[in-house]
């Protein structure tokens, strides 16, 4: 998955292309206006000329046409990688390309706005202001990165001069955004030369699933020859395509299933990025919009329902109103779950006493008749109204109203299999596939083919449905447990 900050960046890059063609636009006309009547843009004659039927629908066909050729070339990816000559020579690519697009549009056309000192001034004030924006645009967030913030989390694999090489590349341009976690590789002759360098073997080749299961990876660079080890390569590419995981080449191309590519550059060399999922571009912000608002509003309205659940939680039982639990989130981050309390006080303790009665297959743990469950409990759960306080949790951008549901640490440690780890290349959320199709009641391995199935077909109107299905499941207390 795409970032959700990233997206919003990427947006933003968007608006301001668009608002520097509309001020080129005008300026160019207004000089065009004034080369041809020696008078100011800002008369009765000019708007009355040119504000037509006509005219603003050559406007819109060039707003269309500009954020198609800006598109073409890249410049609505993430730029994270891109080195100040791509900042400035791929926008004025662009712009030239508009330019000469809007030339052979007018003449093709008879456009009559369309006139050589229009081009000129159009070409020119678009071009300096885009190259402009976009250098003001990486230098501001090159401060954000050098501050520590918006890190990626970056594992090499492969020891040879060329990977050692990237890596300090890397290293020397902290302003890009990546925390080195180190090597993986096996032991070969020339692995004593890494150790003079100062950078860190975290793994071995088949050490590598342990490695992704315990730690915090965003993104993996593979340098490893092709030539030789492309079996090698070929396993590590299906192996962070199973858990979610970006992955980025210095050379050679292989066949994934399911991830899709890019093609980026990362200082001199250049890259191949694979990722999967669905989540990129616009909906991804409206889904971000859509689960801050809607819990934000949620969360006001049910506050006498969270003040009643609370009074009704300490009176029957001692203990907190909340439950915190440590989750697995987004990439294997954890983070804090809240929930309304609805087990007696050390219920977390006496789990090991209870697996027997465990009624859901694989590594979670559930039990319809919990004998931990107090009276008000059974209820809160019954209702679902013990997961609302998660609202908190998508307030804060740590779930989604809509995602795979966020698995206890102990869950997580029980998995076998390592394809089912690609359900946290997504933001968990409250309610999914699983929680309409029946919840505690459908065997562990459906459970997570549904959330595969979430991922790789996700849309808004996706989440839409699940949004409105999942009231009359609860309602009707499907598979509660």
């Amino acid at each position: 998955m795409i970032p959700f900050h990233r997206q919003i960046l990427l947006k933003l890059a968007e608006l301001i292309d668009l608002l520097i063609m509309t001020l080129s636009f005008v300026l160019a006309l207004a000089a065009d206006h004034y080369y041809r009547t020696g008078t100011i843009w800002l008369d009765y004659q000019f708007f009355s000329m040119r504000v037509k039927v006509q005219n603003v629908a050559i406007f819109i066909g060039f707003f269309v046409l500009w954020h198609t050729i800006f598109s073409m070339f890249g410049l609505y990816h993430s730029r994270r990688l891109a080195t100040r000559k791509n900042d400035i020579i791929d926008p004025f690519k662009a712009t030239c390309l508009g330019s000469l697009t809007i030339l052979v549009a007018g003449v093709a056309l008879s456009v009559e706005v369309v006139t050589p000192v229009f081009l000129a001034v159009f070409w020119c004030t678009s071009s300096v202001i885009t190259i402009c924006s976009r250098i003001a645009l990486s230098q501001i967030l090159k401060r954000i990165r050098l501050s520590g913030r918006n890190l990626r989390h970056l594992l090499i694999v492969g020891t040879n001069p060329r990977a050692v090489s990237f890596a300090r590349r890397i290293e020397a341009k902290p302003e890009v955004g990546y925390r080195l976690l180190g090597f993986a590789d096996d032991r070969w002759p020339g692995i004593g030369d890494l150790n003079k360098t100062g950078c860190r073997l975290v793994a071995a080749l088949d050490e590598l699933p342990a490695f992704f299961r315990n730690q915090v990876v965003d993104e993996v660079v593979v340098g490893l020859p092709m030539g030789s080890f492309y079996q090698q390569g070929s396993r590590i590419v299906a192996l962070c395509e199973e858990q979610g995981i970006i992955v980025r080449f210095l050379s050679s191309i292989f066949n994934p299933k399911l991830a899709r590519f890019s093609t980026e550059y990362m200082e001199d060399d250049s890259v191949i990025t694979l990722y999967t999922g669905a989540m990129a571009g616009g909906p991804v912000i409206a889904k971000r919009a859509l689960d801050f608002s809607l819990s934000l509003i949620l969360l006001i309205i049910l506050v006498p329902l969270f003040v009643i659940v609370a009074l009704l939680i300490k009176i029957t039982s001692p203990g907190s109103v909340f439950f915190i639990q440590e989750r697995v989130g987004l990439n294997k981050r954890r983070f804090c779950l809240y929930k309304f309390r609805t087990m007696v006080p050390g219920a977390e303790q006496n789990i090991s006493k209870l697996v027997h009665l465990n009624e859901v297959s694989g590594p979670v743990f559930k039990i319809k008749n919990d004998p931990r469950l107090t009276p008000i409990g059974k209820f809160l759960r019954k209702t679902s109204i013990d997961e609302l306080p998660q609202l908190i949790n998508v307030l804060t951008g740590q779930m989604s109203l809509v995602g795979p549901r966020p698995l206890p640490v102990r869950d997580y440690e029980g998995f076998d299999q390592d394809w089912i780890r690609r359900r946290f290349s997504v933001r968990p959320g409250i309610t999914c596939l699983w929680q309409i199709a029946g919840r505690s009641s459908i065997p562990f391995n459906k459970w997570m083919e549904l959330d595969m199935e979430y991922i790789d077909q996700w849309s808004l109107s996706l989440d839409l449905k699940i949004l409105a299905k999942t009231i009359p499941a609860v309602l009707r207390g499907t598979g509660a447990a």
